[in-house]
């Protein structure tokens, strides 16, 4: 009798938290707010994105706050890490979900013999980057290794990350904690770029060289006609004006290492299709960027100008 009574309030339990995400979350210890808010994103379509709004306090004793947006719902959360200040937020957005929508959200069982997925379970920036460019349907975000550096027992990686038309690098003390570095700064170039907290940057159509070459704009024009080689040009400005003008995007990347000659180098990449990337050098980091600017100038110059 004693066991039935037991295995009708356990019935009784299970039910009434089906009702409450939050309780829910309680009930499974094996199921945290973020994981069920990610597994709800996932089958409505709308996966949730997560910002740090502030980080705050001593070293010994740090407060962070974090925003989460899932749909039209909106909410933030604070903690003294990161990952409890992500927790909070999802938990206080699954209270919304279930008092704004009445959405019942039930956390879907892993299917690997009861051990949970590490997927997904703790998002960082790399999995938030790659789940918004899955939600808007652009091209995975790449990441490359541009330089390691430094002796065995302290090394240092450069990564690229590389989002559409944009890129960011980032050094840290392994390819992984680099890669991470780079896609935290990609996310902060995207919000800079949609001027709030709130990813509103559209990549524009890639341009193709096609459409350079039979471009009657001012400034494809001037680039035809004109020589490149005239004294003290400022080329950077040049190909400002000529990216705006034909829309496409121009990244500059400094390389740590001199040349034989102790000049600075710099690479300068076009969002164009294919991708472009120009070399210079310089006295300074200025010149050399002027002098990648000049070469990216000179190769467009010959392929508009090619029959």
């Amino acid at each position: 009798m004693a066991q039935k009574l037991f295995q009708s309030a356990a019935v009784k339990t299970a039910a009434d938290s089906s009702l409450n995400p939050v309780e829910t979350q309680r009930n499974l210890p094996g199921k945290t707010p973020i994981q069920i808010l990610h597994e709800y994103g996932t089958k409505t379509g709308n996966l949730p994105v997560y910002v740090m709004e502030k980080a705050e306090g001593e070293a010994h004793q740090p407060s962070f706050i974090f925003s989460v947006k899932i749909g039209d719902v909106s909410s933030t959360g604070q903690g003294p890490s990161k990952k409890a200040a992500k927790h909070q937020a999802a938990e206080a957005a699954l209270s919304i979900l279930q008092k704004d929508t009445g959405a019942l959200i039930i956390p879907v069982k892993s299917e690997s013999n009861g051990v949970a997925a590490e997927t997904n379970n703790h998002p960082n920036s790399v999995g938030i980057l790659q789940e918004l460019a899955l939600h808007r349907g652009w091209r995975l975000p790449e990441y490359s290794v541009l330089m390691e550096a430094g002796p065995p027992h302290k090394r240092e990686f450069t990564v690229t990350c590389r989002l559409e038309s944009l890129a960011e690098k980032a050094v840290g003390n392994s390819k992984k904690v680099a890669k991470k570095a780079a896609a935290e700064k990609m996310f902060a170039k995207l919000q800079s770029l949609s001027g709030c907290s709130e990813i509103t940057w559209m990549p524009t159509p890639s341009v193709r060289f096609e459409n350079l070459k039979n471009s009657p704009a001012e400034k494809m024009c001037l680039l035809r006609r004109n020589p490149l080689s005239i004294p003290n040009t400022d080329y950077i400005q040049m190909m400002l004006e000529l990216s705006n003008e034909q829309g496409f995007e121009v990244t500059y990347f400094n390389i740590d290492e001199l040349t034989v000659n102790g000049q600075y180098q710099c690479l300068a990449e076009l969002s164009t299709s294919p991708v472009t990337v120009c070399h210079g050098t310089g006295i300074s980091c200025s010149n050399a960027h002027n002098d990648a600017a000049h070469s990216a100038l000179q190769y467009i110059k010959i392929k508009a100008s090619s029959k």
